[in-house]
């Protein structure tokens, strides 16, 4: 694979993706989902502060479009272009490359209360975002 890769891409399917596995966080995260345990695992009190900046935003989302472009270019890489194999895909990116870093990186950070729950929470969010991005991927060839 080398980056010319990058001029085959579907870049309208790239940031539709981008933004389903961003717009996940949304519902993943609230109140109603994992947030009450996430916010407990975190030890992190997030009622809604009077100012935000926008890097709050920004920064994932910048992650998730990272994440979804090299999807997609392991996708066209490797001949994706089924929903199925796009689901496959990104199950197998989620579980095999971004679920364990989760886990190294949250379930041994000991300022946390919880540090398993928090790692897990967010590998799962990860692991069901990339499937999600894998499916748009691979169906929108």
């Amino acid at each position: 694979m080398s980056l010319t890769v990058l001029g085959d891409l579907n870049w309208p399917a790239v940031v539709v993706a981008t933004i389903a596995y961003f717009a996940l966080g949304t519902v993943w995260y609230a109140d109603h989902a994992f947030g009450r345990a996430w916010e407990r695992a975190s030890g992190w009190d997030l009622n809604k502060p009077e100012k935000t900046s926008s890097v709050v935003h920004l920064v994932p989302l910048a992650t998730c479009f990272v994440l979804t472009l090299v999807t997609a270019m392991i996708g066209a890489a490797s001949d994706t272009d089924t929903v199925m194999e796009g689901l496959l895909l990104g199950l197998v990116i989620g579980v095999g490359i971004a679920s364990p870093v989760r886990f190294v990186t949250g379930a041994y950070d000991m300022t946390k209360p919880a540090p398993i729950t928090f790692a897990a929470i967010g590998a799962g969010y990860h692991v069901v975002g990339l499937t999600l991005a894998g499916a748009i991927l691979g169906q929108w060839t």
